[in-house]
């Protein structure tokens, strides 16, 4: 029979695993997901908890992007829409949505809603596509993978402090 061991236990062990990769100086896995159309890869230090998606409360005079409040085990989170966000039409919420808390270890409570969680990737079967150009900071470049799709890369500090990523109110104007 397997050892059973709790969460908090299996959370530290990996926090403990991820800081030894830190050190050694290997890179970091990145967690690839969907949202909308487009690939994404989000290293796995900057995307903290994945989750389900709860049912979320909308907020009135808020952008389309900004799909309403979550609770999160008594804690409220903004959730962003990242296909939205973006520019793409809002996706339908389904039985393969999830939630990133990627605010929590910034100190913010902010999720990113997306279509669905791929798993982790090797940073090591990707190569760096020098063709793509694309200005928002919050976008780290491109990768393709073996077998040529494209996936861009999210960081998320910059997109936490991006001025557009702060101003869910409506314009009114």
């Amino acid at each position: 029979m397997a050892k059973r061991i709790s969460l908090r236990e299996f959370q530290q062990d990996l926090t403990k695993r991820l800081a030894e990769m830190s050190a050694s100086g290997r890179r970091s896995a990145l967690l690839a997901v969907t949202a909308g159309g487009e690939n994404w890869l989000v290293d796995l230090s900057d995307a903290g908890e994945i989750i389900a998606a709860p049912s979320l409360t909308e907020v009135p005079l808020t952008r389309n992007w900004f799909r309403g409040l979550a609770n999160v085990r008594g804690n409220l989170f903004s959730v962003v829409d990242l296909a939205a966000f973006c520019g793409d039409p809002l996706p339908p919420l389904t039985n393969d949505s999830r939630m990133m808390l990627i605010g929590a270890k910034h100190g913010l409570h902010t999720a990113l809603l997306v279509s669905r969680a791929l798993g982790l990737r090797n940073p090591d079967d990707f190569e760096v596509d020098e063709s793509f150009t694309d200005s928002r900071p919050w976008i780290g470049g491109a990768l393709r993978d073996h077998q040529n799709r494209l996936w861009k890369q999210l960081v998320v500090r910059p997109l936490l402090s991006d001025p557009r990523f702060l101003d869910a109110g409506a314009d009114l104007r």
